[in-house]
């Protein structure tokens, strides 16, 4: 199973809260960024750059656990920079499983296995682990020889010890599919619960020809959207029928929230106009018909899951719902 079946549950009973309420704009998963300090300085990271005045500020335990409860998502991605650094990490985790929230924790996976004792196995727990590609590849992106090996220890250590372990794979430019093909061999057969891939976003203050244009990302993603039997693959396959070029959808901005030591980013995960002091002036003082029109030219090229997959998710069909069942039920 792709996703734990509560996972299902919990989105599902949200989703119709949501209808009831009258809802019309609601996140699905929260963002949170407790720290933007790292022990990596990867060559398409947009945060170490963008946040390179503040990178050592962390938010207080009470600012993350009241950004949760105020954007109120079942899952929350914990993130960063390295979370992992973040003062009060293990702290912050046992307050969002008492909260019964699904947790989706980014990591380098540089200091996984030595941290793997101060937390506990849980279904509502899935450590999710960067990997670009296969090992020279890896190690080249992240600046960091012998990175790929460490990672890959603690990926088999966490699932040894009885953790759920997803992984996520970002597309650029200079991206080999067959290296992506050989790197899903690698990641399956080391027993990862889901492997995430999405293309990358053209960060401004990302330099170089790294980023994929919409063209490209169809064409790389039509070979990849065909290994959905083979590997574990956690981009669902109606995301992955829009970066084919099978589908359309409008980005839905506001439905991956990103909280950080600056406030509520906005509009997205990805674009920094601002940053408000609460999530109610986010969604209420946010343009987002402006955002979601793609009339902003930031969102040309942009095809990333933080804005489409919500938007899967909201527009799911009947016959679309069956076939995410089936597919999440195909191990």
């Amino acid at each position: 199973m792709r996703f734990p079946i509560s996972l299902y549950m919990s989105m599902t009973g949200y989703l119709l809260k949501m209808k009831l309420q009258g809802n019309d704009r609601f996140p699905l998963v929260l963002m949170l960024e407790p720290t933007h300090r790292c022990n990596l300085t990867c060559a398409g990271c947009g945060r170490i750059r963008e946040y390179h005045d503040t990178i050592q500020m962390e938010m207080t335990l009470d600012e993350c656990l009241r950004s949760v409860d105020d954007a109120g998502t079942p899952v929350v991605t914990v993130t960063g920079g390295e979370p992992l650094l973040y003062s009060h990490v293990v702290e912050l985790v046992q307050e969002l499983l008492a909260r019964g929230k699904h947790i989706y924790f980014c990591t380098n996976g540089m200091l996984l296995e030595e941290s793997l004792p101060r937390y506990r196995p849980d279904s509502h727990f899935t450590w999710n682990v960067h990997f670009d590609g296969t090992e020279p590849v890896h190690d080249a992106i992240i600046g960091r020889q012998g990175g790929f090996q460490k990672a890959i220890r603690g990926v088999r250590a966490a699932k040894a010890a009885g953790f759920r372990v997803s992984t996520n794979t970002t597309v650029y430019r200079e991206t080999e599919v067959s290296d992506l093909e050989e790197l899903f061999g690698q990641l399956a057969a080391a027993g990862v619960d889901g492997i995430l891939v999405a293309p990358g976003f053209s960060y401004e203050d990302v330099t170089g020809e790294v980023f994929l244009t919409r063209r490209e990302i169809m064409e790389k993603f039509r070979r990849i959207s065909r290994w959905q039997n083979r590997f574990p693959l956690i981009s669902n396959p109606i995301y992955l029928d829009f970066l084919s070029g099978r589908r359309t959808f409008s980005c839905t901005p506001w439905g991956n929230p990103t909280r950080n030591s600056q406030g509520w980013k906005s509009p997205c995960y990805l674009i920094t106009d601002t940053h408000y002091a609460t999530y109610g002036e986010l969604m209420d003082r946010t343009d987002w018909d402006y955002y979601v029109s793609g009339r902003d030219p930031r969102c040309a090229q942009c095809m990333v899951h933080c804005g489409y997959e919500p938007t899967v998710v909201r527009q799911m069909t009947g016959p679309d719902l069956l076939r995410m069942l089936k597919w999440n039920l195909h191990a």
